[in-house]
């Protein structure tokens, strides 16, 4: 009996504790299923979640809508050097274009104000290798890229420009910038568009064409003491006519000197020389005579030279006169006319006659060694583009293509 009640208390107690043991995992049971139940949720929520993202990264990552165009085409050959190159986009707006050459020297080119197009300000230069980066963004902000190269042609038929003053030179200043090409130029717009002239201190300076084979340059006025003027020739690739294409690609600096204007007066038989404003000396001459008589108007000294032969038969007058060694001759028109040194004259018609054949002529000894000598001084005191004017003769006004006169022109004329 005893043993009976301890028997069942004990299996009592054993189920107790077996019931408590298993209520225990039931707790855990539940909690576990709500914590599967609740990451069942997130699950839901993180297969959502990673889908947006995965659509999102699409959106980000989608190709640019934009479509950049560039001609000529990639890795084209024989280029013409202008109206080939232009670079274009669809569905969206150019932001960036560089054309650089093989030497890395970029083109300068205009963006349209919508941003659909690009071209070149400028020729681009013959025979030489172009690339192209070009990138453009469409309405999203998504860029779009392109890259090319292309050839321009070889031109069998070129044309130089030979320019005067020299570079580096210091000039008087009436010194024009005179271009002879070496062929006829039927595009003049072109060729002209292809030369800059600059000064410093800033002036404007135009160009005037005489002829199809000359343009000139100049300012308004005479060029003010100490200007620095600069001449860039971007000839290379220009058409100066069908299938005649610049080869030349050069920049000239000059300076201007000091300013030195001298007036002959035919009447008077007198030259008045002003240097930076002041009268320095005058000297007399004797101008032409009355059948050969002396341009009037303002002419630049275009040649210097300390000894020259002067003969009458390469200027239109025959036999008249062949002098071999006139001295100190300064050349003023393109036509013949000089100022120049006279050994030949009796020294009393310096300043009371005129007898010369169109040129201005000083006083002067043979072979122009005394350094006293009107002639020598008036030479050593000169320089390429000093201005001398010859006025009250009874002559006609220079012709502005006659030399390096185009100071004959009004500044409408010579910009009209």
């Amino acid at each position: 009996m005893n043993g009976q009640p301890i028997s069942g208390a004990s299996a009592g107690e054993r189920s107790g504790r077996g019931r408590a043991s298993t209520g225990v995992p039931a707790l855990v049971l539940g909690a576990l299923l709500l914590l599967v139940t609740a990451c069942g949720g997130g699950g839901s929520g993180k297969d959502d979640g990673d889908k947006g993202r995965a659509d999102g990264g699409k959106a980000a990552t989608a190709a640019s809508q934009a479509v950049v165009t560039v001609a000529p085409k990639d890795g084209a050959a024989s280029v013409a050097t202008s109206g080939a190159l232009k670079v274009t986009a669809d569905k969206g707006k150019l932001t960036a274009v560089t054309v650089k050459d093989d030497k890395g020297n970029a083109i300068e080119g205009k963006l349209a104000a919508d941003g659909a197009a690009w071209e070149p300000l400028a020729h681009l230069a013959a025979a030489t290798k172009y690339k192209v980066h070009a990138v453009a963004k469409d309405p999203e902000g998504r860029e779009s890229a392109k890259d090319t190269t292309f050839t321009t042609l070889v031109p069998k038929n070129t044309f130089v420009g030979h320019y005067t003053p020299e570079d580096g030179s210091t000039v008087g200043v009436g010194m024009p910038v005179s271009i002879n090409f070496t062929r006829g130029i039927t595009d003049p717009e072109a060729v002209e568009k292809a030369v800059k002239v600059t000064a410093e201190p800033s002036v404007p300076v135009e160009g005037h064409w005489f002829g199809n084979d000359r343009l000139d340059f100049r300012p308004e006025k005479y060029w003010a003491a100490g200007t620095k003027v600069t001449v860039k020739l971007n000839l290379d690739g220009v058409e100066g006519r069908p299938g005649v294409y610049g080869k030349q690609s050069k920049t000239v600096k000059f300076t201007i000197g000091r300013s030195q204007v001298s007036t002959v007066d035919a009447r008077k038989h007198t030259m008045e020389i002003v240097r930076d404003g002041k009268v320095v000396k005058n000297i007399p001459i004797t101008a032409g005579a009355p059948s050969t008589t002396t341009y009037n108007g303002q002419m630049v000294i275009s040649e210097k030279y300390q000894v020259t032969r002067m003969n009458g038969a390469t200027v239109g007058f025959g036999g008249e006169y062949d002098i071999k060694d006139v001295p100190h001759a300064m050349r003023l028109s393109a036509s013949g006319t000089f100022l120049h040194g006279n050994y030949w004259a009796s020294s009393g018609t310096f300043g009371s006659a005129n007898v010369s054949h169109g040129c201005v002529g000083l006083r002067d000894v043979r072979g122009g060694w005394d350094e006293k000598a009107p002639a020598a001084w008036m030479y050593d005191n000169s320089i390429i583009g000093d201005v001398v004017i010859v006025k009250n003769s009874k002559d006609k006004q220079i012709a502005p293509s006659n030399g390096l006169n185009g100071w004959n022109m009004s500044w409408a004329e010579w910009t009209k």
